[in-house]
């Protein structure tokens, strides 16, 4: 495959690398091993002056989607806990925008764009491209990926970045399908890395 030069008009988007999907209430299985992957995407993207964009679940203490309000998962994610925050030994490039998701306490949001400013964002950049990790990879970057799509961005899923929960143990899989089937291209970091390795 020929390598991946990154441009302006490019963004990386890193979804909900925070403590509970990793270590904690809700966590997802190897979600510690994207951590080192994903900061080499962020360097990458920082070596270029590429806007790096990082989402996390910010939810208030009663979130619909919290079992005690009969939704599907334990409690995760409440806004300003241990729980919520980014892991240790994630590295975001200084300028780093943080979007806050899903803050409303009677409204599910798994995309990045349900409920946030994130599309304003990017049309005030300019950016046309999206290269789209984290967690996870059946809920969070599925419906991220699927809004980025429909609103006419050009979507990169980093699969070497990624992971799913599995409630069922192929959602994963189904869900990277889902995002090529809506149009986006699956890519892992050697299709760009010779192209931004010694970036300055």
């Amino acid at each position: 495959m020929t390598a991946l030069q990154l441009a302006p008009g490019d963004a990386l988007l890193i979804a909900d690398v925070q403590n509970d999907f990793v270590t904690g209430s809700l966590h997802v299985p190897g979600g510690a091993e994207i951590v080192p992957v994903l900061n080499r995407y962020a360097a990458a993207f920082a070596a270029r002056s590429l806007p790096v964009f990082a989402t996390r679940d910010w939810h208030p203490p009663d979130h619909c989607s919290f079992r005690a309000r009969g939704g599907p998962w334990p409690i995760h994610c409440v806004a300003g806990t241990e729980g919520a925050a980014f892991v240790p030994g994630f590295v975001l490039p200084a300028g780093t925008t943080i979007v806050s998701k899903a803050t409303a306490a009677d409204r599910e949001a798994y995309s990045a764009f349900s409920g946030t400013e994130l599309d304003a964002l990017l049309r005030s950049r300019a950016i046309r491209r999206l290269f789209v990790g984290g967690l996870a990879t059946d809920y969070c970057v599925l419906q991220t990926a699927l809004d980025a799509r429909g609103l006419g961005y050009t979507v990169f899923v980093l699969t070497d970045g990624i992971r799913a929960v599995n409630v069922a143990p192929d959602d994963g899989d189904k869900a990277v399908a889902a995002m090529r089937q809506a149009g986006a291209e699956t890519i892992a970091f050697g299709a760009i890395e010779d192209r931004t390795r010694g970036a300055a």
